[in-house]
């Protein structure tokens, strides 16, 4: 058949009947989707001819392997990774080598001994033959494991490390796939006789090519993504540039799925997580998903099966000892509890998608063609295997580990019994009473005079911060040594907004005006002199955050104590206060300024925790009790509202929060270089998009160690 609109539809109907019966009998849905597949292909009952499976239907593939790579990126995220990241790096470090391993030594005999590839194979064929294996091995299948959990409501250590290892087991395996292809490559091109080196290096250098193809793909994606509110636009916008990078990749000799990986993995890292795009795509999958492993079964050659049938058996078998005793044994070197030694090796077993992607890749390199059919043969047939036997040794391993959803249910019960743009600031008049300085003042609050639409909002921050403090507010003015006339004229009138505004609050000003070409050395001069407990600073007037950025660093980069941020929009209300906060880290940094404000008359706060989407209730909850306890070690006014919610964008949640509040408070990211253009400043977004004024405070790493 030569109609691709009548083998689409042939390849999605008779893979979701194929699919409906299997789970009848218990068995996964991919097991139904390949043997479809393979009924309709030219092995079966050739209704798709193999034209057609290997041509008109390749671009299908392509959009399948590229949102397997874009989704593995998603879950490779490093704050999530870093909290076990010893047991992590253990543990897969372990896996991925003893599967590597044992599959490439015992295919490598069994090929060698069957004569899998004939007489026309040599050394160097069984060789590559059996590296190509060995990478592939170390792939697992994400989306049954997942479903596992879900299916079991899993939670605990074990399930979380689970998901952890799968993803970078998957990275792993396209990592290593690449250096075998281009070690492959090389050898053949030199007739077996290149050098190790050689190939080593030029893989790595595709393998980093690919990788910063993919995080500048992210970086753009994410620009243009957050900025989006419908799914249709995010979903059309998104999957463009996201075939538009696996192309580019092609185009340049790179691999897409590497490319693919880093593009969902610098989406999903970037401080703001707008993690919309991975939603709206997972919509779009299931029937590209569905024609991926229908082809897949469609490329099975029976007669090839039957020779590599044993090499298959093998091929699972081995796998899944790899898995198993390299999990244990990282586990035991990492110090891991009882049950992730001895139960996570055996949720490893299942593995689909980026195995049979690795396969399809190889089969589109002309130099590799003479290993394409055996090695899918045997891909195959240990994949119909793996997600039998998978799925069930994943849910007896959570079993075991305690950790389902019957399980945990008492230990959680118990839980509970524990119980844009710059516009004309408008400054509300100070209508509580006047604060009463302290006697004995001790140090300064230093604010920045220099522009007169925003220094009566700063003069009243710094006040009601030096009446926390118990300091004295003092406003400094930096003027060029050579600057004369009206600007630069040193009399009574240079800071009569600023003191109309401290008088009003109770507090007497003190002034300082320093001639220097430097303004961030003239602050820190005088922060240091006057013994600042505290600087606070104007966002830059029509300026960007990244600008913000730059003062702020020039400026907390010379002194030890916090610099504090304040961007004015329209009206100063300080009665309702939104407090978002990413990591509990941010809380004491954001201590001093939430308890001076809220210390003056009745303020309503919210602190708000920003979660990941995959955050269960439980986890909500205990998010929810770390807040509330912090905010009683705080002594925060007892209207302080405390919660925590599972989001997939950071900065959507928080701009529809801000509606509700007068000032929002953030902490400063402390990225730097290129740590801040990957993963970029939540608080930098909402400075740039939220319609309320902000405060951003900055605690320098000289303080922090004090």
């Amino acid at each position: 058949m030569e109609n691709v609109t009548l083998a689409l539809a042939l390849l999605l109907g008779v893979g979701f009947a194929a699919a409906k019966i299997g789970q009848y009998f218990r068995l996964p849905s991919v097991t139904g989707y390949i043997v479809a597949g393979l009924l309709l292909g030219p092995s079966g009952f050739g209704l798709i001819t193999g034209h057609t499976v290997g041509q008109r239907l390749e671009h299908f593939t392509q959009i399948a392997l590229m949102l397997i790579a874009f989704g593995i990126g998603e879950h490779l995220e490093l704050k999530r990774m870093l909290y076990s990241v010893k047991k992590l790096a253990a543990i897969s470090f372990g896996e991925t080598l003893c599967c590597f391993i044992l599959v490439y030594a015992g295919t490598r005999l069994l090929a060698e001994y069957i004569d899998i590839g004939g007489a026309g194979w040599l050394a160097g064929d069984f060789l590559i033959f059996a590296l190509f294996l060995g990478a592939i091995s170390i792939a697992t299948a994400p989306a049954s494991t997942l479903h596992v959990l879900r299916e079991m409501e899993a939670a605990g250590p074990m399930s979380s490390l689970l998901l952890q290892t799968v993803a970078l087991n998957n990275a792993l395996a396209i990592i290593a796939y690449s250096l075998v292809a281009a070690t492959a490559s090389q050898l053949l091109h030199s007739g077996g006789q290149g050098f190790l080196a050689t190939a080593l290096a030029g893989s790595l250098s595709r393998i980093f090519l690919s990788l910063l193809l993919g995080i500048l793909a992210g970086l753009l994606m994410d620009f243009v993504i957050h900025r989006l509110h419908n799914s249709g636009e995010m979903l059309t916008t998104g999957l463009s540039l996201l075939l538009l990078t696996g192309e580019g990749a092609r185009l340049l000799e790179l691999s897409p799925l590497l490319a693919g990986m880093a593009t969902g993995f610098t989406i999903v890292n970037r401080d703001h997580r707008d993690v919309r795009l991975f939603r709206v795509i997972n919509a779009f999958e299931p029937p590209i998903y569905v024609l991926f492993f229908t082809l897949a079964g469609a490329h099975l050659d029976i007669g090839m099966l039957s020779v590599a049938g044993w090499l298959g058996l093998s091929y699972f078998l081995l796998r899944a000892v790899g898995k198993y005793a390299g999990a244990s044994l990282g586990a035991f070197f990492s110090s891991a509890s009882q049950g992730i030694r001895k139960y996570l090796g055996m949720a490893l077993v299942p593995q689909a998608g980026v195995a049979i992607g690795l396969v399809f890749l190889l089969s589109g390199e002309p130099a590799f063609e003479k290993y394409a059919s055996i090695l899918t043969s045997v891909v195959l047939a240990a994949v119909v295997l793996a997600e039998i036997v998978g799925p069930v040794a994943a849910r007896i391993a959570v079993e075991k580990a305690g950790e389902t959803a019957a399980a945990i249910q008492p230990r959680r019960n118990g839980t509970k019994e524990k119980s844009g743009k710059e516009r004309e600031q408008h400054l509300v008049p100070w209508s509580w009473e006047k604060l009463v300085p302290y006697q004995s003042p001790s140090g300064t609050v230093v604010f920045g005079a220099s522009r007169s639409k925003t220094v009566g909002g700063l003069a009243r921050i710094a006040v009601l911060l030096a009446h926390y403090y118990g300091a004295r507010p003092l406003a400094v003015r930096v003027v060029p040594p050579d600057c004369e006339g009206e600007p630069c004229a040193i009399d009574n009138s240079l800071f009569s907004i600023e003191e109309g505004e401290v008088t009003s609050l109770g507090y007497e000003l003190g002034t300082s005006v320093i001639r220097d070409p430097n303004i961030p050395e003239a602050l820190a001069l005088a922060a240091e002199q006057s013994r600042a407990r505290s600087i606070v600073l104007g966002y830059p007037m029509g300026g960007s955050h990244q600008e913000m950025e730059r003062v702020l660093e020039r400026v907390a980069g010379k002194v030890s104590c916090p610099v504090v941020i304040v961007r004015f929009v329209g009206l100063l209300h300080t009665e309702r206060i939104l407090v978002p906060v990413v990591d509990s880290r941010e809380l004491p940094i954001i201590a001093d300024i939430l308890s001076a404000l809220a210390g003056v008359g009745r303020h309503r706060i919210t602190l708000l925790r920003l979660m990941p989407s995959y955050i269960d209730d439980e986890g909500l909850e205990l998010a929810e009790h770390k807040l509330i306890d912090w905010s009683f070690e705080t002594g925060l006014s007892p209207y302080t509202f405390c919660r925590a919610v599972a989001t997939e964008a950071r900065l959507e949640t928080v701009l529809q929060e801000a509606e509700q509040h007068d000032v929002l408070i953030m902490a400063a990211t402390k990225a730097q270089g290129i740590g801040r253009l990957l993963f970029g400043s939540l608080a930098g977004d909402v400075a740039q998009q939220c319609e309320k004024p902000l405060i951003i405070v900055h605690k320098p790493k000289r303080e922090e160690r004090h």
